[in-house]
C-alpha cells in the first residue's frame, strides 16, 4: 500500500511539474491582420506573389513545395501570374525527365504541368546540407503547425539572443516562438534581403507577412471558392428560414384555438 502511495505521488508531481513548465514556456504567437481570414475573406494578390519571390529567393534552397506546380501559379484564386509569366518562372528551372528513344534520362526547362522543382535529390542530401536536420517540404505547413500562420509568421520574427541560463551547441540558433526555443534554421529574414519588383519596402516583418500569405495559399488553394460557397449557403438558408416560418405562420393560422 504504502509502495502504491508512492507510485501515486510520484505520478502527481511529473505530471504537475510538467504543467508548470508548459506553462512558463507559453508564449502568445504574434499577430496581423490577414487578409484571408473571416467569411468574406480574400487573398491579396501582391502579397502573394510578393510571397512567392520570397520563397524561391529566400526558402526554396532548403525548402521543398512538393504538392504545388507551376500551373498553379497563374490559376484564379492564387498568386495569378499571367500565363507568360508562369511559363518563364518554370523554365527557369530544370527537371531530369526521360527516358528518351535511346532510354537515357535527359534535362530539360520545367514545363507548368511540373511540380516545383526540389532542392535537393533526396532526404539524406537534405540532411547533409543542413547539419542534420530535415527542412520540412512548406506545402502544406500552413495548415499543419498548431497556430496555423500565426505560428509561422511569429517563428520568422522570432529570432533573438537567448537568455543566460540557455545554452546552445553549434549550429544552433534561440527562437522564442519556436518549440522548445531551439532552432537549426538560421535567421532566413533581413531587411531588404530581397528587392520587391513592385517598388514595396521589403521589410523583415513585411516578407515575413508575404511569404506566411503565400504559404497559406498553397496549404488552402480553394480557400476563395470556399468562402463564396460558404456565403451562399448561408443566404440560402436564411432564405428558407424566412419562407419556412411565414408558411407556417399561414398553415398554423387556419386553425382555431379551443382554449
Amino acid at each position: 500500500m504504502k509502495n502504491i502511495l508512492k507510485i501515486s505521488y510520484s505520478i502527481i508531481f511529473l505530471l504537475v511539474g510538467t504543467l508548470t513548465v508548459n506553462a512558463a514556456e507559453k508564449v502568445d504567437l504574434l499577430k496581423t491582420d490577414w487578409s484571408f481570414k473571416g467569411l468574406f475573406g480574400k487573398f491579396d494578390r501582391g502579397a502573394l506573389q510578393r510571397g512567392y519571390q520570397v520563397y524561391s529567393e529566400v526558402c526554396a534552397g532548403c525548402h521543398s513545395m512538393k504538392y504545388v506546380s507551376y500551373r498553379n501559379l497563374f490559376e484564379q484564386g492564387g498568386p495569378e501570374f499571367t500565363e507568360e509569366q508562369a511559363k518563364a518562372i518554370a523554365a527557369s528551372f530544370e527537371v531530369t525527365d526521360g527516358p528518351n528513344n535511346d532510354g537515357e534520362m535527359f534535362v530539360r526547362p520545367a514545363k507548368l504541368s511540373d511540380k516545383f522543382v526540389m532542392p535537393f535529390e533526396n532526404v539524406k542530401a537534405a540532411q547533409a546540407a543542413n547539419g542534420g536536420a530535415y527542412p520540412p517540404d512548406m506545402s502544406v505547413l500552413a495548415k499543419a503547425r498548431t497556430g496555423g500562420v500565426d505560428y509561422i509568421y511569429s517563428v520568422l520574427l522570432g529570432y533573438e539572443d537567448p537568455p543566460s541560463s540557455v545554452t546552445l551547441d553549434d549550429g544552433v540558433y534561440y527562437n522564442k516562438y519556436m518549440y522548445g526555443n531551439k532552432i537549426k534554421m538560421s535567421q532566413p529574414l533581413m531587411d531588404d534581403a530581397v528587392e520587391y519588383s513592385d517598388g514595396t519596402k521589403a521589410t523583415e516583418e513585411q516578407m515575413a507577412k508575404d511569404v506566411t500569405t503565400f504559404l497559406m495559399w498553397a496549404a488552402e488553394p480553394h480557400l476563395e471558392s470556399r468562402h463564396k460557397m460558404g456565403f451562399k449557403a448561408i443566404l440560402y438558408l436564411i432564405i428558407l428560414t424566412i419562407l419556412v416560418y411565414f408558411s407556417m405562420k399561414k398553415i398554423w393560422s387556419r386553425i382555431e384555438s379551443e382554449v
